[in-house]
């Protein structure tokens, strides 16, 4: 057993702690700079499951095993999403910072079973009545628009400037949402997103440019997610559709910001995505992909709860117990990753849209597909002589457990 005062990355569980002595802590730092190495060393300590420590010294199981967390996902009758299960409510502090992740909201991503079939089947076929055409065609405009904007200047910041602005565009005119409303919707939700003095004031705002939302396209529906769901068979009530807009939303715009980031970053710093001797570069499909096996934006979820007691992975999980299951994690399990960028070409088993009941609805990913790929083509053949500002060595990750990201990057290019 390993010596907890030897090494900061061990912590002795709380009294009672369901979780057994020496598990690790989660840490933002950790995160930062090499996950395929921590993922393999944690393996190697400790199998397909972990016992880990939360901020506020609070256990959970870590789940880092693909076929682990194939089988969490997919039996969502013992790892249920309900978050009032959890059997250490009793030492969560009021203001624990993971408590926006884990507090029990009335929206689809906690509800189980048949309402949350109704709900999710509500999200899906309204997204499914998107026309993909348009959809590209929206991208594109709100991809040259955003690069106009920075073309002259010869250099540019494209996470904050590009990849985060992008998708918030396109995701508005998916909402139906006018110009007038567009603009405040994508500034609150930066600052929702970068957190701050100012978070909680940009959320509620949220919440009622939503309501106005439902408001309105009641009285005049629209080709749009939010009046297809008003539509549909589903019945939703207001605070419904409320909740459910702004989760769509929001579980898109940072996923989709990183995935375009992560492939800029890619294409621009790896030999066999760089522009080769003829001038072309490799598919940007193709860099996409291997982002999604590689570092794949949704690094980590919180989390599932055990309906009873059970085995994972060689360990005990009591009832109540919380599990935090990785993606990054699955997808890189040796096991089942591509060994080569040519063994991924075409190869979705990837779970970056996690797996089950509570997976991204159908055409999510396609259509995030979409907007991230007209992102990554548009800059590129736009600015041809886009490189790097830095060495790719101080390109910077965010120091984040649940996000894989760059917290900048940095380029130059000819100014047009």
């Amino acid at each position: 057993m390993t010596n907890t005062h030897e090494s900061p990355d061990v912590a002795a569980p709380p009294q009672g702690c369901p979780v057994q002595q020496g598990a690790v802590r989660l840490e933002e730092q950790r995160f930062q700079d090499d996950t395929a190495e921590l993922y393999r060393k944690l393996r190697t300590e400790h199998g397909p499951v972990v016992p880990v420590v939360l901020e506020g010294d609070l256990p959970a199981w870590f789940v880092i095993g693909y076929r682990e967390v194939h089988e969490v996902l997919s039996n969502s009758q013992l790892f249920a999403r309900d978050s009032r299960r959890w059997n250490a409510w009793d030492r969560v502090p009021e203001d624990w910072p993971l408590m926006p992740f884990v507090g029990y909201q009335p929206s689809l991503l906690f509800k189980e079973g048949a309402e949350h079939q109704r709900r999710a089947g509500a999200v899906g076929d309204a997204l499914h009545g998107a026309d993909q055409f348009e959809l590209g065609q929206e991208a594109e405009r709100a991809s040259d628009q955003l690069v106009d904007e920075f073309l002259g200047d010869g250099r540019a910041e494209l996470m904050e400037q590009y990849a985060h602005q992008m998708p918030l565009h396109v995701l508005a005119k998916l909402f139906g949402l006018p110009e007038s409303k567009a603009g405040g919707l994508v500034r609150d939700m930066t600052l929702t997103i970068a957190g701050g003095a100012d978070a909680g004031e940009a959320h509620g705002r949220i919440q009622d440019t939503m309501q106005w939302l439902v408001d309105t396209k009641r009285e005049r529906p629209g080709p749009d997610v939010p009046s297809r769901m008003l539509a549909h068979e589903a019945d939703l009530t207001d605070e419904e559709l409320i909740q459910d807009l702004i989760v769509v939303i929001t579980a898109a715009q940072q996923p989709l910001a990183y995935w375009i980031g992560n492939t800029l970053r890619l294409m621009l710093t790896d030999s066999y995505f760089a522009v080769n001797l003829h001038g072309g570069r490799r598919s940007v499909g193709q860099a996409m992909n291997e982002v999604l096996w590689e570092d794949t934006p949704t690094a980590n979820f919180i989390g599932r709860w055990a309906t009873r007691p059970t085995q994972l992975g060689g360990q005990h999980i009591e009832s109540g117990d919380m599990v935090v299951f990785s993606l990054a994690a699955a997808n890189t399990d040796p096991q089942v990753r591509p060994e080569s960028y040519a063994d991924s070409v075409g190869n979705n088993a990837y779970l970056s849209f996690s797996y089950g009941e509570h997976r991204c609805p159908w055409p999510a990913p396609e259509l995030a597909q979409i907007i991230a790929k007209t992102a990554v083509e548009v800059l590129l053949d736009r600015i041809p002589d886009v490189h790097l500002a830095v060495p790719p060595d101080e390109l910077k990750w965010l120091p984040s457990v649940w996000m894989r990201g760059l917290s900048s990057l940095p380029v130059e290019f000819s100014p047009l």
